[in-house]
C-alpha cells in the first residue's frame, strides 16, 4: 500500500466527522445510525486490514478485529473506543465534527470532538494496520483490535468482548487503552517530554447525598430547610478532602524523573522514601493534576431542588463523583463521606461503585515493549515512565484477562491539547498524531 500523510490525513478527518456521540444506556431506542455508519465507513478506508483480519460485531456496535499472527498464544490487544462526548456547538471556534485543519507546517491542528478522545488512537491504529498488512507483515503473536462503542458512558461494550475473548481461553500478554500522553511542564521540574504510561487506573463511584422536608411555600421556610442541610454537608466534603499518600506507582514516577529534574527538586525526587510525606502535602497546592495523584478525590457535579423559584424543596439532592486512589475501596470511600457529612438526617446512598484496577508491572518484557516503540518513534529524548490514569477507561475490564494492561495515547500533548479533552475546541497537531501511528506499527512489529 502506498500512502502519505495528506491521505492518512483525509481518512483521519472522515472518520472524524461522523458523530458517534455515546448513546443514552437508558434509552432502548437511541438511534445507533452514526455507529454502523462508522463500521461501514471503516471498512471502505481500510481494505487492506478488513481483507485479512477477521472481525466481529459485539454488543451490536462495537467492533473486534482479529489478527492471526504465527503463534495464537500470549496475544497483543491494542483498544479504543468509537463514541465521543456531546458538544454545545456554540462553544466551539470551529465546528467539532467538520474537522477543519488550522494553521499550517508544525502548527497544523484539527479541530473535531474525538480528536484525541479517542478517535485519534482509533485511527491511528487502523493506519498502522492498514500499512503493516498492505506491506505483507505478518505479525509473531495474534493481534486483537477492540474497539467499545459506550466507553464515555461507563457502558458494556468492552466488557462483552472481554467476555468474548475469557469465553475463548484467550489471555493477552500485553493490552494497550488510551490513557496517559507525551507530556511537558506537568512535572515540576522536569526537563525533558515523558511518556506517562498508566499502570493503574483510579476506581470511581458515584454517591447521591439527598435531604429532605415536607415542602410548603418558599414564604414559609423551616428554621432549617432541606437545601440548607444539603449546603452544609456539602461543604464539609468540601473543607476536609480524602487524605494525602503515595502510591507504588507514583513514587517509581518521580524517582525515574529524579535524574532529569532541575535544581533542588532532584535531590527531593530522588529521596522520595525520605521526602514523600512533604511532597504529598505541596502536590495539592501545584494543580489539580499533582493533587489526583496523591488523594481520593470527591467533588459535586449536579445538583437537584425544588421544581419551581418560589416552591421549598421537597428533597434537595447533590451527585459527588468520587475517583479512588489505589489502596482505597468503594466501601471505605463510602464509610468516610459518611463520618464527613456527620448528618443523619442526609442520606448517603451510593449508586455506582467501581474500585481502583489491579496494578500492572512497570518492568518485564510487556513494559519493555512499550518503552521500546515509545523511543523509537516518539525520540530518544522522551522519558517512559509509571502513572497513575487519573480517568477511567474501557481498559479496566481487560483486568480480569491479563496482568499487563497499560492506559497511554502515543502523542506529544500540549497543555492546552489535554486541557480541552471533554471540553469544546479538542484538537491534536497533526504532526503529533501522524508520530503515533509509528508508535502503533513499530509496537506491532515487536509483538
Amino acid at each position: 500500500m502506498v500512502t502519505t500523510p495528506d491521505a492518512a490525513l483525509d481518512r483521519f478527518r472522515e472518520l472524524l466527522r461522523i458523530p458517534t456521540v455515546s448513546l443514552d444506556p437508558d434509552d432502548p431506542d437511541a438511534d445507533g445510525t452514526a455507529f454502523l455508519h462508522f463500521h461501514d465507513t471503516v471498512a471502505r478506508l481500510y481494505p487492506h486490514l478488513h481483507a485479512s483480519l477477521e472481525r466481529e460485531v459485539v454488543a451490536e456496535y462495537s467492533l473486534l478485529y482479529r489478527w492471526r499472527g504465527r503463534d495464537a498464544a500470549s496475544p497483543l490487544v491494542l483498544m479504543a473506543h468509537i463514541d465521543v462526548v456531546p458538544v454545545v456547538p456554540a462553544e466551539w471556534t470551529h465546528d467539532p465534527f467538520t474537522a477543519e485543519v488550522v494553521g499550517s507546517g508544525d502548527a497544523a491542528e484539527v479541530h473535531a470532538r474525538g480528536a484525541v478522545d479517542d478517535k485519534g488512537s482509533l485511527v491511528a491504529v487502523l493506519e498502522a494496520v492498514e500499512s503493516l498488512v498492505a506491506e505483507g507483515f505478518t505479525p509473531e503473536r495474534d493481534v486483537y483490535l477492540a474497539f467499545g462503542h459506550n466507553e464515555e458512558v461507563a457502558g458494556d461494550g468492552a466488557q462483552a468482548i472481554v467476555e468474548v475473548l475469557r469465553g475463548r481461553g484467550i489471555r493477552p500478554s500485553l493490552v494497550l487503552d488510551e490513557g496517559g500522553a507525551v507530556v511537558e511542564g506537568a512535572l515540576p521540574g522536569v526537563t525533558v517530554p515523558t511518556a506517562v504510561i498508566g499502570v493503574a487506573e483510579r476506581g470511581v463511584m458515584t454517591v447521591h447525598l439527598t435531604a429532605r422536608e415536607l415542602g410548603g411555600h418558599a414564604s414559609t421556610p423551616p428554621r432549617d430547610p432541606a437545601t440548607a442541610r444539603l449546603a452544609r454537608a456539602v461543604l464539609r466534603l468540601h473543607r476536609r478532602p480524602f487524605p494525602t499518600r503515595l502510591v507504588p506507582p507514583v513514587r517509581a514516577m518521580f524517582e525515574t524523573v529524579a535524574p532529569h529534574t532541575t535544581g533542588p527538586l532532584r535531590r527531593v525526587f530522588a529521596s522520595i522514601g525520605l521526602t514523600g510525606r512533604l511532597l504529598v502535602k505541596v502536590f495539592p497546592r501545584l494543580g489539580p493534576e499533582l493533587n489526583a495523584l496523591v488523594r481520593t478525590t470527591a467533588v459535586v457535579t449536579e445538583l437537584s431542588g425544588a421544581t419551581g423559584a418560589n416552591v421549598l424543596a421537597t428533597s434537595a439532592r447533590a451527585s459527588v463523583n468520587v475517583r479512588l486512589l489505589p489502596g482505597d475501596t468503594a466501601a471505605s470511600a463510602e464509610a468516610r463521606i459518611r463520618r464527613v457529612v456527620g448528618d443523619p438526617l442526609v442520606e448517603v446512598e451510593v449508586v455506582s461503585a467501581s474500585d481502583p484496577s489491579p496494578v500492572s508491572p512497570w518492568s518485564g518484557p510487556a513494559w519493555d515493549r512499550l518503552v521500546a516503540a515509545t523511543r523509537s518513534a516518539l525520540g530518544d529524548d522522551v522519558l517512559p515512565t509509571p502513572y497513575i490514569q487519573l480517568g477511567a477507561s474501557d481498559s479496566r475490564w481487560f483486568t480480569a484477562i491479563s496482568d499487563h494492561v497499560y492506559r497511554f495515547t502515543p502523542f506529544h500533548l500540549t497543555r492546552g491539547e489535554r486541557e480541552a479533552l471533554h471540553s469544546h475546541d479538542e484538537r491534536i497537531r497533526v504532526g503529533s498524531w501522524l508520530r503515533g501511528i509509528g508508535f502503533y506499527r513499530d509496537l506491532l512489529r515487536k509483538s
